[in-house]
């Protein structure tokens, strides 16, 4: 296969077939994508022939090798896309028994504006965490993601959203309203 014979690769699709479509069988949900990740490491295969050394390994370790990592690789893949049907959607906060101020409407009118100029990953995360309370460890459950990317997510998202805040509250001659309407 490393120089390209046709032969050779015929024989190793004929001879290690098996194997590496149980390997993807038993790590790929559906069919589909089993076949598409046999058709993947075939191409790997051929990509990486050159590397083979029958003294390091045999063919049928070589190849098992090489499938179970790219099948990891793809599931891995898969495991952080968020899947934006199968979390749960974010409740909206219960009416307040107290009536809400004109100011109060405008920066709560503010804040969602800023809300929806965020990644989508962070407009997610920070919804899970501010509006249902998670924590960054169920949010990492619930979405697939490393811990670690939720709590950057999270970071950059409400550091974005401050840096906006703070952008939407500045006057014409550039100083900070407080929140009493005077320039700070």
């Amino acid at each position: 296969m490393a120089v390209g014979d046709q032969e050779a690769v015929r024989a190793c699709l004929d001879r290690f077939g098996g194997l590496v479509w149980s390997l993807a069988r038993r790590m790929t949900p559906t069919h589909a994508e089993a076949e598409d990740a046999v058709q993947e490491i075939f191409v790997e295969v051929w990509k990486n022939a050159y590397r083979y050394d029958a003294s390091v390994a045999s063919e049928t370790a070589f190849i098992a090798m090489i499938a179970r990592r790219r099948l990891i690789d793809r599931r891995r893949r898969a495991g952080r896309q968020l899947d934006k049907n199968g979390l749960p959607e974010s409740e909206p906060p219960a009416a307040p028994s107290v009536e809400i101020t004109a100011d109060e409407r405008e920066a709560a009118g503010a804040a969602m504006s800023a809300m929806s100029r965020l990644s989508d990953e962070q407009q997610r995360v920070l919804r899970l965490s501010l509006v249902q309370g998670l924590s960054h460890e169920r949010i990492a459950g619930a979405t697939g993601l490393p811990l670690g990317t939720v709590k950057t997510h999270a970071r950059r998202g409400l550091i974005r959203l401050r840096e906006l805040l703070n952008a939407a509250k500045k006057d014409g001659n550039g100083a900070p309203i407080t929140s009493e309407g005077g320039a700070v």
